[in-house]
Parts: structure tokens; sequence; C-alpha cells
């Protein structure tokens, strides 16, 4: 990669929890291409993960907010532009969670307080991040913010239950602000839809380890990792990219295009070996 991609940029970066979070990744490499930002996460996240770490390494303010609370992200987003004394070039939303799930309950027998929660923290958040930002005038011309999406949005994969429905409104939301935040800001707003990957939320998926064997077989470049999803939203967040915007992106190693690969045949082809 091109050094010095960021250089002179100013972002945030929500949800980082652990080394295994994209999130994390995504800070790492935007400190290492010159980048500098805002770590955020909501204060018990912060409490139990090692964002601090993160922190000390890449030389950054931590700043608890909730993202679904509107007045904790007034007071992020102005704490940050007093903080780098005028605006903000990026933003990245890394923000996902399913009581649904994490209960294990079926996508049929849903908790409907549970789903509620699910569209308020995975994707209204991303909405309330938009529009705060745009109220306050926060993000530069050119600005780009990224939002972290998956295939289960357009397809349905089993176990990712209400996490679909949630993925599906962020990539809408992502285009309906894109259309009003270009046409006025020239600010760019896409979404990733990444490779699954084994994340502490990402593990909360039932079946993961089976879903990740499957990808793997199915993707002609293989699984994308945490990593490599990273480097793919540095290039977002940098110059290279002015004019892409209110666009979904696969960096899923070519799952999304698939229909059936030779490898995912040939194992499905075993299963039926000695049955009658």
């Amino acid at each position: 990669m091109i050094s010095n991609l960021l250089e002179g940029k100013k972002g945030i970066i929500f949800g980082a929890l652990n080394n295994l979070s994209i999130a994390w990744k995504v800070a790492e490499k935007a400190h290492e291409q010159g980048a500098e930002f805002v770590l955020t996460n909501v204060p018990v996240s912060i409490r139990m993960g090692t964002i601090n770490e993160l922190a000390e390494k890449t030389n950054s303010p931590v700043i608890p907010a909730d993202a679904t609370n509107v007045e904790d992200l007034e007071n992020l987003t102005r704490k940050t532009m007093e903080h780098f004394g005028g605006k903000i070039d990026f933003i990245l939303h890394s923000v996902a969670m399913s009581p649904n799930v994490r209960k294990k309950r079926e996508y049929d027998n849903l908790d409907y307080n549970f789903l509620n929660k699910t569209l308020d923290i995975s994707a209204i958040s991303f909405h309330k991040m938009l529009q705060t930002a745009h109220k306050l005038d926060a993000i530069n011309q050119w600005g780009s913010v990224v939002a972290l999406s998956y295939v289960a949005a357009q397809r349905t994969l089993y176990g990712y239950n209400d996490m679909a429905d949630a993925k599906a409104l962020l990539e809408s939301i992502a285009r309906s602000f894109g259309y009003i935040y270009g046409r006025e800001k020239k600010v760019r707003i896409n979404t990733v839809s990444q490779s699954p990957t084994p994340t502490t939320a990402g593990s909360g998926v039932k079946g993961l380890d089976k879903l990740l064997d499957f990808s793997e077989r199915m993707s002609p470049l293989g699984n994308a990792d945490a990593e490599e999803c990273a480097d793919y939203v540095v290039t977002l967040f940098s110059d290279l990219t002015k004019k892409v915007t209110m666009q979904n992106l696969y960096h899923d190693g070519g799952f999304s295009s698939m229909g059936m690969s030779l490898r995912a045949m040939s194992q499905y082809e075993k299963s039926f070996e000695g049955s009658d």
C-alpha cells in the first residue's frame, strides 16, 4: 500500500473492543498511514475490552459514547472537533449486536423488544451518527464514512437471524444519506460487506465455524480476514476513492458472486458417499 495515505486526516472510529475487532485493525492501519483519530465505544465495552491499549499505541483519546444516544453522539462529535481544532475527514461505524442472537432466539420466534434493540444498535445508530455529524457540519468536503455490513443483507444465511434485517437497513441508510451528504457536502458514504470474521461479536452467530468453512470453500480468493478488511477501509478513507459513494462494496473473496464452487461441490458429494 502507498505510504502515508491518510496523512493529515482526522476521524472517529466506533467499535474497537479488543484486538479481534475489525475496528481495532482499522485503527492500527489508519495510524500506520498517518491518520489521527478519536476512539469510542459504550462505557461498558471500554471497561470490558482493551481499547485503552489501542489508544496508547495510536496516541488517540478515548471518548465514551453510546451510538444509540443522540446526546452522547453530539458530545462525542463536539469534543472530537475541539480536540482536532476543526472538522474531521472520516468515520468508521463498526457497531452491531443482536440480543436475539445472544439469547439463541430463532427467527420465527423473535422477541420484538430484542429486535428493536438489534435495529437500533446495529443500523439506526448509523443514521443517528450521520444526522449528528450533518447537523454539526462535522465532516470536511470529500470526507468519507464507512459502515461494516454482511452479505446476509441480500441473502438468507442460516443463523444470522435478525442481524440480516439490521444490515439491510444499514445499507439503505448509507444510500439515502449518501445522496444528501454527497449533494450538499461532497461527503461519501459506503458500506463494506465483509467475509464472515471471527470477532468477539461475530463469534456469537450460530454455526460461525461452519459458515467460515463454507465461505472459504465457496470464495475463489478465500475469506478476507480482519486485517485485509482494514486495508480496504483505509483506501475508502483516502483521496483515492473520492467519487465512490452510496455503494455496498463486497470484500469477501468473491463469495457474493458465486453459485457453487468446485471445493464446495466436492464436499457436498462426499456427504452422500456410502448412503443409499
